[in-house]
């Protein structure tokens, strides 16, 4: 315990609660690597393909994303779990010397937590101590932008917080139930906070139900008037929106952090031959993200699914990403789209490939044009963006009728219409004022066309 010397000159003790609070912004990270034993009746554990220096640079970078130190990182192998807290007596003395050689008030786990040894260790080391799950849902509540992102992170970091209910504050506890002096315990601190807190997830997920059911009406409005709708994916930090701006021109955040976009951005943009598609930019995935997490960016992720194209955007200047692919698929697994949806509506986009060098990257294009569903492209100098919208062009024609089309006079006014939603191979300006058109487009909108026309199109349609 310090002490301090008054102006009389004698000395007095400082309470440890009442020194310095440590820099809760300068954390350090730590990696649980848990190893098997001998014991054959002991469960397996799960443990991450990635290497462990991989797993340390990730968690490094998200702690980044939201603006925290890192002082420290470190890898630490654990024989035998404690249930307690996770660590030996050693390990937990060890990181308590780091935390106050680096004045940090914050410690990251890379693995999941129970509300117990997350309480123990934070009363261990005396600093906030988060877990993998924790850190993300922060991450979340800093990029939500709109109000469903907000409703969304919400509704995820409460039912994470539920479980986080441990009995800290008996204290607080109301003694006495009923209305006689002899009555029994009454109601717990705990248990009045979990019972606000299901108030309030119900809440939110009835807010959440009508924003599920406005984005339905968006999309029937979308049916309407039918566009491809074309959806990126891929891990985070893998070039969804710099990929996203190169195509749309849009001004999307794209920086080199995880999670730099949360809320989903759609936007329109006509194919090289013409066909208005709909491209939509959705959150990144990352491995082991929390199953409600999941559940509560469903509404968002639905856009995935109704999908007509599906484009898988990997960071091949990543040494793991043939693992992240993996994370990413199994994710939209989960979603509903299963091998056979993936074969027919997604295509593999290779991206910075700026960043290999010059043989490899040569290489990579070459095995891209001979790999079927696939692109090599870079975001950023836009290097093999044109034959990825080449691409996305003849995936997409595969749902597309061919015919032929003559408009008369008085339905010229029909002309801006066709040329936005068809493509156009051929015009033939008739003597008479009419124009005999050569189109391609989907069968939705043939149907629309002839609906139009009133009497619909003068050779029937056949596929293309």
């Amino acid at each position: 315990m310090k002490q301090i010397t008054k102006r009389d000159g004698k000395s007095a003790s400082i309470i440890p609660e009442l020194e310095k609070l440590r820099d809760d912004m300068r954390a350090l990270v730590i990696v649980p690597v848990l190893k098997k034993t001998g014991r054959q009746t002991q469960e397996p554990v799960a443990t991450s393909t990635r290497s462990d220096d991989s797993r340390l640079q990730e968690t490094i970078g998200l702690a980044l994303a939201i603006d925290l130190e890192v002082v420290h990182g470190m890898i630490v192998p654990v024989a035998q779990p404690k249930p307690g807290t996770l660590l030996g007596t050693g390990k937990i003395e060890e990181i308590g010397h780091l935390l106050s050689e680096h004045d940090a008030g914050l410690v990251i786990v890379d693995h999941p937590l129970t509300p117990v040894q997350q309480r123990n260790l934070e009363k261990e080391w005396n600093c906030k101590v988060i877990d993998r799950t924790g850190l993300i849902l922060e991450i979340f509540g800093r990029r939500a932008s709109t109000k469903e992102g907000t409703l969304q992170v919400d509704l995820a970091h409460l039912n994470y917080q539920k479980g986080r209910l441990v009995r800290s504050w008996t204290h607080l506890e109301r003694q006495r139930g009923g209305a006689g002096f002899m009555g029994g315990p009454g109601e717990t601190q705990i248990e009045a906070d979990r019972r606000l807190l299901q108030d309030k997830i119900v809440k939110l997920e009835k807010e959440l139900e009508q924003v599920r059911r406005t984005r339905q009406l968006h999309r029937a409005k979308r049916k309407k008037v039918p566009h491809p709708i074309v959806a990126l994916v891929g891990y985070t930090n893998a070039g969804k929106s710099t990929l996203f701006n190169r195509i749309t021109g849009a001004g999307v955040l794209a920086e080199d952090m995880l999670f730099a976009t949360l809320d989903p951005t759609l936007r329109r943009m006509k194919l090289p031959h013409g066909r208005m598609v709909m491209l939509s930019d959705t959150v990144g995935f990352i491995s082991d993200l929390p199953t409600h997490l999941v559940a509560a960016f469903r509404a968002t992720l639905e856009e995935v699914l109704e999908a007509d194209l599906i484009l898988h955007v990997r960071d091949l200047s990543d040494p793991d990403n043939q693992v992240q692919a993996q994370d990413v698929l199994r994710i939209l697994t989960d979603l509903g789209i299963d091998e056979k949806a993936r074969s027919e509506r997604l295509i593999e986009v290779w991206n910075k490939i700026d960043l290999l060098d010059t043989e490899t990257r040569e290489g990579l294009v070459q095995k891209a044009e001979n790999t079927e569903n696939s692109a090599a492209v870079s975001a950023v100098t836009g290097e093999g963006v044109a034959e990825l919208l080449d691409e996305i062009g003849k995936r997409l024609s595969g749902v597309m009728t061919e015919c032929t089309v003559v408009l008369s006079a008085e339905k010229l006014q029909l002309l801006p219409w066709v040329y936005e939603h068809a493509i156009v191979d051929g015009r033939d300006d008739l003597e008479d004022g009419s124009v005999s058109l050569d189109l391609r487009l989907a069968p939705s909108e043939a149907e629309e066309l002839e609906r139009r026309l009133g009497n619909g199109p003068k050779a029937a349609p056949q596929d293309w």
